[in-house]
């Protein structure tokens, strides 16, 4: 067995003043790890799931419940990420999307018409911006702070199981817990005992980049009348989603979120089999604060949510740099730890992110509109199948070549599919039409002029 090395990581956690609950998290994980677990969740340990209740079945009644708790429920947005996938170095959530709109800006009037608190979980690198941007929304500023930090934890190297040292780059020794460090963080920020001390309730909780994630009164009212502790909104799985996490339940019937970091090679035939594992989740959760003070304080405020192991090298950007584990958990895996917890299957309008510069792509254009309550939809004159979009990585992998590129948004409401390969600038007010293939083999750029119109 591997030397247990915790003392080191405590006292390197301990000289960034981390919080003890912080500390002893890790060592729970830490010693996980030692142990030889994977955090693997094998597909003969779990049940299919056919059918779940649905959005559908939501009436006028779940509706005017949900009316008369709003008072009692916030909505909280999960703000600690950087977009790095897409070339930025600064919260996603500065991005503008709509109507010259950001993220934030979006998410911010959305909570001003749903008249709730708005709380975001940044990290230290989205907080000073994301403070600036809100702080011009006067409404929004009252008794609940606007933010609370998640915290960092050290990288473990893979050959030594001890803390890793970079002299050249202090900060690349340390990584996010995931999300799931979301219940850790409420706590060790007081922002728990705030809310429910202001009598808040019910906590809708979602990424802010996913736009289609607004605070919708029938789930409310259902989630609160049916008393559940834990509710995840989860999604029919399609051929794109077939790599993303999904719900099944344990032999006993609790229901739990298997992530493909969990997934043993023999089973990933099964994991990414669309018609077994019908359901994704959408990291759209809502929490009954009152359930998870109790769950916290019953389990020394460690949850136990399922390990993920992500296995990577210590600078992200030089594959030749040292192999480390990052330990991480997913917020939605607490479905799995509150008895009585359950999911709701919802349309896929509740899951919009973007993730990729294809998404915001489609999203800029008027495929979407911004509607007057602040949710940003599928055009309804839109008649044709989901749009599909490939860009050209070379050229339009990073958020900067897209603004380069094809500053204005385009016109997709009747586009089928695009791809765009090779190097092209498009002007203002261009219209696609059909099934459109770009291809440019040159090495000089083509430009789409003005007022053009594609057809496929």
């Amino acid at each position: 067995m591997r030397k247990n090395n915790i003392g080191l990581f405590k006292d390197k956690m301990q000289n960034e003043n981390l919080p003890k609950i912080v500390v002893d998290t890790f060592e729970y994980y830490y010693n996980q790890l030692l142990n030889g677990e994977t955090g693997l969740l094998l597909e003969s340990d779990i049940e299919a799931i056919d059918e779940l209740p649905n959005f559908i079945g939501l009436n006028e009644d779940h509706k005017i419940f949900g009316t008369e708790v709003l008072h009692k429920s916030v909505l909280i947005k999960l703000n600690g990420g950087l977009g790095t996938s897409m070339g930025l170095s600064e919260a996603k959530s500065l991005l503008k999307v709509k109507n010259d709109l950001t993220f934030l800006d979006v998410i911010a009037k959305q909570a001003i018409q749903s008249k709730i608190p708005l709380v975001l979980m940044n990290s230290f690198n989205t907080h000073e911006k994301s403070s600036e941007l809100l702080s011009k929304y006067e409404e929004l500023i009252g008794k609940i702070p606007l933010d609370f930090l998640q915290h960092k934890i050290p990288k473990i190297s893979a050959e030594t199981y001890k803390p890793t040292e970079l002299s050249k780059d202090k900060n690349l020794e340390w990584c996010p817990p995931g999300h799931g460090e979301i219940y850790t963080a409420l706590v060790t920020s007081g922002m728990l005992e705030k809310l429910l001390k202001s009598n808040f309730e019910y906590a809708f909780i979602s990424n802010s980049d996913n736009l289609g994630a607004s605070m919708d009164l029938g789930i409310l009212g259902y989630f609160a009348k049916n008393n559940f502790p834990f509710l995840m909104e989860v999604a029919d799985r399609t051929e794109a989603d077939k790599k993303g996490g999904h719900l099944a339940k344990l032999k006993n019937g609790q229901l739990v979120l298997r992530e493909s970091a969990q997934c043993k090679k023999e089973d990933e035939l099964d994991f990414q089999n669309i018609k077994k594992h019908k359901f994704f989740n959408t990291n759209n959760i809502w929490v009954n604060l009152k359930s998870l003070k109790k769950i916290l304080e019953d389990n020394n405020n460690i949850l136990g949510l399922q390990m993920i192991v992500n296995k990577k090298t210590v600078d992200p950007r030089n594959h030749n740099s040292e192999s480390v584990f990052q330990l991480e958990t997913a917020m939605g895996s607490a479905i799995s730890v509150f008895k009585g917890a359950s999911a709701l299957a919802v349309p896929r309008s509740r899951f919009a992110p973007v993730k990729t510069t294809e998404d915001l792509l489609a999203v800029k254009s008027d495929n979407y509109i911004l509607t007057e309550d602040y949710n940003v939809i599928v055009n309804p004159k839109r008649k044709l199948k989901p749009l599909h979009i490939k860009l050209d990585h070379k050229y339009y992998k990073h958020v900067d070549q897209i603004e380069e590129r094809i500053p204005y948004p385009l016109s997709l409401i009747e586009c089928e599919e695009l791809s765009i390969s090779g190097d092209y600038k498009f002007g203002k007010n261009i219209k696609l039409k059909g099934k459109i293939h770009l291809t440019n083999t040159s090495d000089k750029q083509i430009v789409i002029e003005d007022n053009t119109i594609l057809k496929g």
